[in-house]
């Protein structure tokens, strides 16, 4: 007779195998010195398939704009969710992190049967999930996620440029550059930089 440890490990399996839709997720902005944490959900269409997919970072922002548009318009659904400067410096970002990738998995319109995530962790969920390691350049749901994260997040660096153009958040994104560096010590933190992280405190003192 088998024991009931089997049959469980052996229903699992079984869960594990069952058909249904997959979801790729990916974040944007866990380095930068200001801004939220973006994450995105994306369910393909296998019969409505996009080409050139490819890990955000290895494209140029011409062709990141471009497919932004084409996942939006061919994906089953994506979702964009994003985790507060607040809550980054509440929880930190490795938590925030996850928070976001949570909130991008629970707003698909579609409720996927198992969930890839970029990376070596996982966000609590309440699906099937599996991390894979570069899986932005492996998974092509993965690469759509990151392309959906990064947009939406260089769009918003794009906004912040207009309210505080002498940080330049136009060309650093938000990244501790030279010339990040230098504008926090003539102007000082924004409302949007995140003060859990040392270039800021230290500018805060």
């Amino acid at each position: 007779m088998r024991s009931k440890k089997f049959l469980r490990a052996e229903q699992a399996a079984l869960i594990w195998d069952a058909p249904g839709l997959m979801a790729g997720v990916d974040e944007a902005g866990r380095g930068p010195l200001a801004g939220p944490v973006v994450a995105a959900a994306v369910i393909l269409d296998d019969l409505n398939p996009i080409l050139g997919l490819a890990d955000s970072k290895k494209l140029t922002a011409l062709k990141r704009e471009r497919l932004y548009d084409e996942i939006r318009a061919k994906a089953l659904c994506c979702s964009i969710a994003e985790a507060t400067v607040e809550e980054i410096d509440s929880l930190n970002i490795l938590q925030a992190t996850m928070l976001a990738m949570r909130r991008a998995v629970e707003g698909l319109r579609l409720k996927p049967a198992k969930v890839l995530v970029d990376g070596n962790r996982l966000p609590v969920l309440d699906v099937l999930a599996e991390a894979i390691v570069k899986g932005d350049s492996k998974v092509q749901a993965i690469s759509a996620a990151s392309i959906l994260a990064k947009v939406h997040r260089d769009r918003w660096c794009l906004e912040l440029h207009a309210k505080y153009p002498q940080y330049g958040f136009d060309a650093h994104k938000g990244y501790g550059t030279a010339a990040h560096l230098q504008a926090l010590k003539e102007h000082g933190a924004t409302p949007w930089h995140r003060k859990s992280f040392s270039p800021v405190a230290e500018v805060l003192k």
